[in-house]
C-alpha cells in the first residue's frame, strides 16, 4: 500500500491518538496503533519514530534503534529522525555511533540555535560536558536574548566549573525573565551566600508575587532555605525549606512501598543461591562502580579518584541499568526483576564492558558513578567478577537531610517527605546489609564522616583498593578540572570542608519525627 491509503486528517488524528497512549505510558497500545499506521503509510517517518517511543517505553532498546535506523535510511536530512537516533543509541550504549550522529548535527546547525541545543542535551547525557558548552555557548552567541539560551550555557558552565560566569548567566535570564524561578534557585546555589551579599530580599519580593499554589514557589523556596541556611538562620532555612518539599511533593504521584517492595524482592532474588550459582561472568575488570545514595559523597570520591593520573570518570552513566533493560526487554521493574535472574552473567557482564568502550576513553582505570547502582550489587558481582565496587555511606540522618534539602530535577520522588525518607533510607539499609552478609568484603566502604576528617588516609586506603599507586594529587581533588554535572557540582570545586558534617544537630528538633522512625527500626543515631 502506499501513503495515500490514509487521507491527511486520519492520519493526523491516529498519530494525536499514539501520542496520547504514548503519554499516559500505554506502551503496549501505542506500538499497535503505530504498526497499523506504519503499514498505511509506509513512506512516512513519524510512525517509524512513534513506533521507537513506543519500544522505548517497553524497554526494547534494540527495536529502537532498528526503527530509528531506517527512520534515517528513509530521510536521511530528517532532523528529528537523526537526533532519536542518536537518542537510542545511547539507550543501546553504542556511544560511538551516538557521538558520529551529534558531530553530524553540530556541524548542519552552525546557525540553528535550537538544533544546538538538542544536540548538546544529548552530549551531555552521554557525559561529553565540553561538547554540550559549546553548543550552548554558540546558541547563546546566536540568541544572546533567549532566556532559555542563556540558561542553558548557564548550566552547561556550572558543569565546566565556570561559576562566576554562571552566576552572571543567571543574571542575564532573570534580568529578561524574572519568572524563571529554577534560575534563581540555581543561581543561589552557585555559591556560599553572605550577609552583604545575597538574594533573599529579592526572592522574597518574587515569592510575594505569587498566588498559592504556584509551582515557582518551589524553586524559590529551595533558594531561600539555602541562603538562610548560609547565614545561620536555620530556623527561617528549615521553615522555607518544608514548605518547598511539601509543595513539591504534592505535585508527584508516587507511593514509597513500591520502591520497598522492590528493595526486598531484589535481596530474595540476589541471595546465596543466585551467587553461587556456577554460570560466571565476564573476567575483564571493567570500570570502578562508586555507588551510594545521592547526596551521600559519591561525587567527592569521584572526583579524588578521577584526579589520579591513570584514572577518568565517566560521570552518572546508568549504562549498567540500560544493559539489563536491553536484555531483559522490559521496561517494567517489577518484570525485569525475574528477567535479570535469567540473564546469563557472561552476556551480562560483556555487553556492559562493550558499551562502556564505545565511550572512547583511552585511561587504564574508568569510573562509573552512577548512585543508584547499590541496587544492582548483586548482578554487577556476579557478571564482573573482577568488578571493584566502592559504596559511599553517610550519617544516616545527615544522609537524609542531605537528600531533603535537594531540588532534584529527576529522579528520587521519595526526597520530599520525612515518613517517604525513613521508609526508603531503611530499605536502602537493609538492602545493603544484605550485600554485605551474601557478598562479604566484596564492597569497600567509605564513610563520608571518615573521608572529611581523615582525607589522605582514607585516599590512601581507596587507591590501594582500586589497585593504584599513590599520588598527591588526588588530595587536591578540588583542582581537577573534568566537568561535573551533579547537585555536588559547585562543592567540589573547592577543597574538602567540615560544614556538612553533623548538619542535622542544626535541625534536630524539626527532623525529630525522622529521627524516631529510624531509631525505632534499630539504626543507630
Amino acid at each position: 500500500m502506499n501513503r495515500d491509503a490514509l487521507d491527511e486528517a486520519s492520519y493526523q488524528a491516529r498519530v494525536r491518538t499514539v501520542r496520547a497512549l504514548l503519554g499516559r505510558r500505554q506502551a503496549d497500545a501505542a506500538a499497535e496503533e503505530c504498526e497499523a499506521i506504519k503499514g498505511l503509510t509506509p513512506q512516512r517517518v513519524e510512525p517509524l519514530l512513534l513506533l521507537a517511543r513506543a519500544r522505548q517505553q517497553q524497554g526494547r532498546f534494540d527495536d529502537m534503534l532498528e526503527l530509528c535506523e531506517k527512520a534515517v535510511q528513509l530521510d536521511p536530512q530528517h532532523v528529528a529522525a537523526r537526533l532519536q537516533f542518536a537518542e537510542a543509541c545511547l539507550f543501546c550504549c553504542r556511544h560511538d555511533r551516538a557521538r558520529q550522529q551529534l558531530n553530524a548535527l553540530e556541524d548542519d546547525a552552525l546557525r540553528d540555535a535550537a538544533l544546538l541545543q538538542h544536540v548538546a542535551q544529548l552530549y551531555a547525557h552521554m557525559g561529553r560536558h565540553a561538547d554540550a558548552h559549546r553548543c550552548h555557548s554558540r546558541a547563546a552567541e546566536l540568541r544572546p536574548d533567549d532566556p532559555q539560551a542563556l540558561y542553558n550555557l548557564a548550566s552547561s558552565q556550572v558543569a565546566m566549573g565556570e561559576l562566576q560566569a554562571a552566576e552572571e548567566s543567571f543574571d542575564e535570564v532573570l534580568a529578561i525573565k524574572p519568572d524563571d524561578y529554577d534560575a534563581w534557585q540555581n543561581r543561589s546555589a552557585l555559591r556560599r551566600q553572605t550577609a552583604d551579599d545575597n538574594h533573599i530580599p529579592k526572592l522574597l519580593a518574587q515569592l510575594g508575587k505569587l498566588s498559592a499554589p504556584n509551582p515557582g514557589e518551589v524553586p524559590l523556596y529551595y533558594a531561600l532555605a539555602k541562603e538562610y541556611e548560609d547565614l545561620g538562620d536555620y530556623e527561617s532555612s528549615f521553615r522555607f525549606l518544608a514548605q518547598g518539599a511539601r509543595q513539591r511533593r504534592g505535585r508527584l504521584s508516587y507511593d514509597v512501598a513500591g520502591d520497598v517492595d522492590v528493595m526486598r524482592r531484589i535481596a530474595e532474588r540476589f541471595g546465596e543461591e543466585y551467587l553461587n550459582s556456577e554460570h560466571s561472568g565476564d573476567s575483564r575488570p571493567g570500570p570502578v562502580f562508586v555507588l551510594g545514595l545521592p547526596r551521600s559523597g559519591t561525587t567527592l570520591v569521584d572526583r579524588i579518584l578521577s584526579s589520579h593520573s591513570q584514572v577518568e570518570s565517566l560521570g552518572e552513566i546508568n549504562d549498567f541499568a540500560l544493559t539489563l533493560t536491553r536484555l531483559g526487554r522490559t521496561g517494567d521493574k517489577n518484570r525485569l526483576l525475574d528477567a535479570a535472574v535469567a540473564i546469563d552473567p557472561q552476556r551480562l557482564g560483556s555487553a556492559y564492558i562493550d558499551g562502556v568502550a564505545t565511550y572512547g576513553r583511552d585511561c587504564p582505570l574508568l569510573i562509573d558513578k552512577t548512585p543508584a547502582n547499590y541496587l544492582y550489587i548483586g548482578l554487577i558481582a556476579k557478571a564482573l567478577p573482577a568488578a571493584k565496587i566502592v559504596h559511599l555511606k553517610r550519617h544516616p540522618v545527615d544522609s537524609c537531610l542531605a537528600m531533603y534539602r535537594t531540588l532534584f530535577r529527576m529522579g528520587y520522588p521519595f526526597s520530599y517527605d520525612l515518613e517517604d525518607l525513613a521508609s526508603y533510607y531503611l530499605a536502602y539499609d537493609a538492602l545493603m546489609r544484605h550485600w554485605d552478609r551474601v557478598l562479604p568484603q566484596r564492597v569497600h566502604h567509605v564513610s563520608y564522616e571518615r573521608l572529611v576528617e581523615r582525607q589522605e588516609e582514607v585516599s590512601r586506603e581507596l587507591l590501594e583498593y582500586c589497585g593504584l599507586p599513590w599520588e598527591d594529587g588526588v588530595l587536591q581533588f578540588e583542582r581537577n578540572a573534568a566537568p561535573v554535572a551533579t547537585a555536588s557540582a559547585a562543592q567540589v570545586r573547592q577543597p574538602i570542608y567540615r560544614d556538612a558534617l553533623a548538619r542535622w544537630r542544626r535541625y534536630e528538633r524539626q527532623l525529630a519525627p525522622l529521627i524516631e522512625r529510624l531509631e525505632g527500626a534499630g539504626v543507630a543515631i
